[in-house]
C-alpha cells in the first residue's frame, strides 16, 4: 500500500548559490557520505542538488511534519548506480507512525533543474 509520494525540484544554479552563500549548509542538509562519492571525490553540484529534493520528496511523502532534521535521511547509491534512502532518527520515527516500510526514489538532473520522487510503501 502507497502511505504517501512526494516530489521535489531544485533549480542547479540557485542550489550551488546558495551553498556557496552559506558556510556550514552542506553539514546541516547532508552526511558526509552524500557529499563524497566511493573514490572520495567531491560530489558534483547537480547530485547534491538531487539528493536535497530527495530529502524534501522524502518530506512530503511523510506528510510535510514539522521538526524532522535532514541528515536523518541519507540518500546512498546501490553498486548498480540505483539511489536508495536510509532513514533514522526524527524521519525514522515518522515513518513508523505511519507504517512505511519501504521507500522507493528516483533521481534525475537537466537543463539546470534537478528533480526526486519518493514514494513511502506500507
Amino acid at each position: 500500500m502507497i502511505i504517501g509520494v512526494g516530489i521535489d525540484v531544485a533549480e542547479i544554479d540557485r542550489f550551488d548559490d546558495a551553498l556557496r552563500r552559506t558556510p556550514g549548509m552542506a553539514d546541516r542538509l547532508f552526511v558526509e557520505r552524500e557529499l563524497t562519492l566511493p573514490s572520495g571525490e567531491r560530489r558534483g553540484i547537480a547530485s547534491l542538488a538531487a539528493r536535497f529534493a530527495a530529502k524534501e520528496a522524502l518530506a512530503k511523502a511523510l506528510g510535510a511534519p514539522g521538526g524532522l532534521r535532514w541528515t536523518d535521511a541519507e540518500v546512498l547509491t546501490e553498486a548498480s548506480g540505483q539511489p536508495r534512502l536510509s532513514v533514522r532518527g526524527t524521519v525514522a520515527a515518522r515513518a513508523a507512525e505511519l507504517g512505511v516500510r519501504a521507500w522507493h526514489v528516483s533521481l534525475s538532473h537537466d537543463a539546470g533543474v534537478a528533480s526526486a520522487v519518493v514514494i513511502a510503501e506500507g
